[in-house]
């Protein structure tokens, strides 16, 4: 590519609603521009760095042994009923009517889809197993999009899926899956971590996100120090340390409490650490009172609650309900004569004994709590939100968090499709069957936004070479003479032979512009063509990513370059 012939608006300044760093630098870099909230035009540089992500990925699904097809962006809202999500996905799910009052909607997935597909071929134990992909547009009615390619409303999406016949199959199924997004990952050059997750609104009973690391990632990534355990914040477990009381729990008794509502004011109050006071979260599960209890200075998961309760929707009460179900107002409810169906209480609150806790009356709390002796726990089960410095539950060692950004989720899905949409087989025995089924995602367009998040500095991008629009972009400072541009086109001519891709920048601007528009775009090698330089014999080469300079000899220039591309990779650690 020529930069004179190529359209690549680039920009001093970011939008002023760009708020992430992938989003200011993929504007002003000229690789996308806004056209409606959460939705983006892909310009020529920014296409090109999603085509490469994509050919990876479609590389390795192949080899992996999955197919790829292209399923419709429009679907029929029938079979979002027949497998029970048309309502409980919400108003992400963007619904519209056709000129004959049908129901349909945009696609933000397609698991609906490929299950109808595969249900009206497949009847046999011998045509399993079956692993089918493509890679396409989905549109996702977010609340509030933000962070350009980050949280958009349309993106662009790898989806995949698996049928087997058993969950041995399954497995099988799943690790292939499992193993192919760690090669796509590491072949993008990418610092990621593969944690496990929760399934989300997909369903399934066990998955794993890949987390591409990030200090402005909007997840927490928890990790341990000392082995490979590793789990998004919603999921993570820790070590619990019981502290089992010696001495028999005193009657509990009430105090005086006058307005003393948070932890932190009734620790200051009543002189008493945080982690002597019970915390009594109140929810609102499906329509009825939970109450979920966890020490003082632990926070609630509350999706640990969902998983636990099987539950479709976890809120938390309302001042009006926490009146209704305590007869208190907010910041007194306790677990003692609590009147709710079902109280779950933390793992951390087994052992221990002399509790602070809410007294479920106004200005009133308790002390000397046996939750054994004066409260009714319908299960002890793990409810807190592990934090940095916990113990790992694998090896003891102590557990970190770090910043990460989620580019890719695989799933164990199960039968939750397959049973609902009746996509059986017959099996050996000629007995019909459910297929058991898998789900694995990757967001094609937030890859190279996280990507650019993770690799960047005050000057503009830092591609690694695999996901480079252009592996090397080619100063030619004056153009106009044909003593510096002749030589610059026998090498633009030369590298494109090599099969690499590179932008020639034969613009009519001045050297300062051509120089921060190349670190702009972030190609992973430059050149510099100049006249000072041939005078000497040598063009100037600068690898991005460490901003080393070094000069290379203008004849046997090509053997020079091949080893100094080399080196550029290996900083890469390609």
């Amino acid at each position: 590519m020529r930069w004179s012939r190529s359209y690549i608006p680039t920009l001093k300044e970011a939008p002023a609603d760009a708020e992430v760093i992938s989003h200011q630098l993929m504007t002003r870099a000229g690789m996308i521009r806004k056209l409606a909230a959460g939705i983006y035009n892909y310009l020529p540089l920014g296409l090109r760095a999603i085509a490469k992500v994509s050919n990876i990925v479609r590389e390795e699904m192949n080899r992996a042994g999955s197919q790829e097809v292209l399923l419709p962006a429009v679907q029929p809202g029938d079979l979002w009923v027949e497998s029970g999500r048309w309502e409980l996905y919400g108003k992400e799910l963007l619904r519209f009517t056709d000129r004959h009052d049908r129901h349909y909607c945009l696609g933000p997935t397609h698991e609906e889809v490929m299950t109808d597909l595969v249900r009206g071929e497949v009847r046999s134990y011998r045509q399993l197993p079956l692993s089918l992909y493509q890679i396409q547009t989905k549109f996702r009615d977010e609340i509030r999009p933000r962070f350009g390619l980050m949280r958009g409303r349309e993106f662009i999406m790898k989806d995949g899926y698996s049928f087997d016949k058993d969950d041995q199959g399954a497995d099988i199924s799943y690790r292939a899956m499992y193993d192919a997004y760690n090669r796509i990952f590491s072949r993008l050059a990418l610092k990621f971590r593969p944690v496990e997750a929760d399934s989300g609104s997909i369903g399934g009973s066990f998955s794993h996100e890949f987390m591409v690391l990030a200090q402005t990632g909007e997840d927490t990534v928890v990790s341990c120090t000392g082995c490979d355990y590793a789990a998004n914040l919603e999921r993570a477990v820790a070590k619990v340390a019981y502290t089992p009381s010696s001495v028999d729990c005193p009657p509990c008794a009430e105090v005086f409490t006058p307005a003393q509502h948070s932890v932190e004011e009734i620790s200051a109050f009543l002189q008493v650490p945080a982690f002597h006071i019970v915390k009594t979260i109140l929810l609102d599960v499906d329509g009825k009172p939970v109450a979920a209890l966890v020490r003082g200075d632990r926070e609630l998961n509350e999706i640990k609650v969902k998983n636990h309760l099987n539950a479709d929707e976890v809120h938390l009460a309302t001042p009006e309900q926490v009146q209704q179900w305590t007869k208190a107002p907010v910041g007194f409810a306790g677990p003692v004569a609590l009147e709710v169906p079902t109280i779950l209480a933390d793992l951390e609150l087994e052992q221990r004994e002399g509790w602070v806790a809410g007294a479920n009356k106004a200005d009133s709390h308790l002390t000397n709590v046996s939750l054994r002796r004066d409260a009714k726990i319908t299960a002890y089960v793990d409810l807190r939100t592990v934090a940095e410095g916990d113990t790992c539950v694998r090896c003891g060692a102590m557990l970190g968090t770090a910043r990460g950004i989620e580019v890719g989720h695989v799933f164990k899905l199960g039968t939750k499709y397959s049973k609902a949409m009746k996509a059986v087989f017959l099996d050996e025995t000629g007995a019909e069957k459910d297929m058991i089924m898998g789900c694995y995602g990757i967001g094609v367009t937030r890859v190279v936004a996280s990507c650019i998040e993770q690799n960047h500095d005050d000057k503009g991008i830092v591609f690694p070479p695999p996901m480079a629009p252009m592996e090397v972009v080619l100063l030619c400072l004056d153009p106009a003479n044909e003593a510096v541009f002749g030589p610059a086109e026998e090498m633009y001519r030369q590298i494109q032979e090599l099969g690499l891709d590179i932008l020639l920048d034969d613009r009519e601007e001045r050297p300062g512009v051509k120089f921060n528009d190349a670190d702009l775009i972030g190609a992973p090698m430059q050149l510099v063509v100049g006249a000072k330089g041939l005078a000497r014999g040598v063009v100037e080469a600068k690898n991005r990513k460490t901003g080393e300079k070094v000069e290379l000899p203008a004849q046997g220039f090509m053997e020079a370059f091949v080893t100094w591309k080399n080196s550029v990779y290996a900083s890469w650690g390609m």
